[in-house]
């Protein structure tokens, strides 16, 4: 009966499975912090993806770690760069059977991990970033991307890859943008996946959001529309469930939520721990953000779900 009145159905098809590919390893590579998820080979990657279809799992989201950093971040457009040779064989093994969105930043490619290009006074320049913005995008559709997702928090990021993608012929190219990512203590394990150092013990709270705020988010949301995005998200996920609920009620495009890696790998060490049930918390957690709102998950419990659903 309780699930016959249930108001909330999460779905394997809401879900966006995040993962991460690394130049120069012959084997995947375990992400400590980040208990099941792996630095992939491109091959391991083609075949995580494959297996990700087979369980249900409809779209997938691309993070490249290159072998060398430079200060613009050149691997991030470079055609040859490893999120470009990965999106071109996924794409060619799995063709439009999921959607294959490209992470669109530079963070994993510059020396000095921000996400974007430094003016020389250790601030980052917005107007140069775009043009390597621009760039990025049209390897990646180039590559075989369905979708870009610019998640650097440039002002104007997607106007300005619209006009780039439209102008290259990738007007059917989509873009998810991270409208509203708050500069958040939830980032950690991600930062060791890509292995991103801030130089010189930095921050990014001069382009991330403040998350004191939620009036902010709403303006975010509302110019990238204006802008172009066909999706808009919202990262991180449980902590911002009023953000959530308020960007559903407000605008009338898709809402996705990325639940981050640490609100991940804090379920998995508090039920190593057995201070909690894994499965259960994990259940409710993404059951809540999409009670709160969200159309889209990107969760590492992406294959977690998949399979528990179709083992019930």
């Amino acid at each position: 009966m309780r699930d016959l009145v249930a108001q909330t159905r999460l779905h394997t098809s809401d879900l966006v499975a995040p993962l991460f590919v690394r130049e120069g390893i012959s084997a995947p590579h375990p992400i400590m912090s980040l208990p099941g998820v792996m630095q992939h080979t491109v091959d391991s990657l083609v075949q995580e993806i494959v297996e990700l279809r087979d369980v249900g799992v409809r779209g997938v989201m691309l993070f490249g770690v290159p072998a060398s950093k430079d200060e613009v971040g050149s691997g991030a457009f470079d055609p040859r760069g490893i999120a470009q040779v990965a999106l071109a064989k996924v794409r060619a093994e799995v063709g439009d059977e999921m959607v294959i969105i490209a992470d669109l930043c530079v963070d994993e490619y510059t020396s000095h991990g921000h996400c974007g290009i430094l003016d020389g006074h250790g601030s980052v320049d917005n107007d140069k970033t775009l043009d390597v913005y621009c760039k990025i995008a049209i390897a990646q559709a180039n590559a075989g991307a369905h979708m870009v997702a610019p998640s650097g928090m440039m002002d104007g990021q997607v106007g300005a890859i619209r006009a780039a993608l439209d102008g290259a012929g990738h007007s059917g190219v989509a873009i998810m943008a991270y409208s509203a990512k708050y500069a958040s203590s939830l980032y950690g394990p991600f930062r060791e996946a890509v292995d991103v150092n801030i130089a010189d013990g930095g921050h990014r709270r001069g382009y991330q959001q403040d998350w004191h705020n939620s009036n902010e988010a709403l303006r975010e949301v509302h110019e990238d529309i204006a802008q172009g995005a066909d999706i808009v998200m919202i990262k991180p996920a449980l902590a911002y469930l009023d953000v959530i609920s308020a960007v559903r009620q407000s605008v009338d495009v898709p809402v996705a939520a990325y639940h981050v890696s640490g609100e991940y790998s804090m379920i998995k060490a508090a039920a190593q721990n057995g201070w909690i049930d894994h499965d259960a918390t994990a259940m409710e957690h993404l059951t809540a953000i999409k009670r709160a709102g969200a159309d889209i998950i990107l969760t590492y419990f992406a294959r977690w779900f998949a399979e528990s659903m179709n083992a019930r």
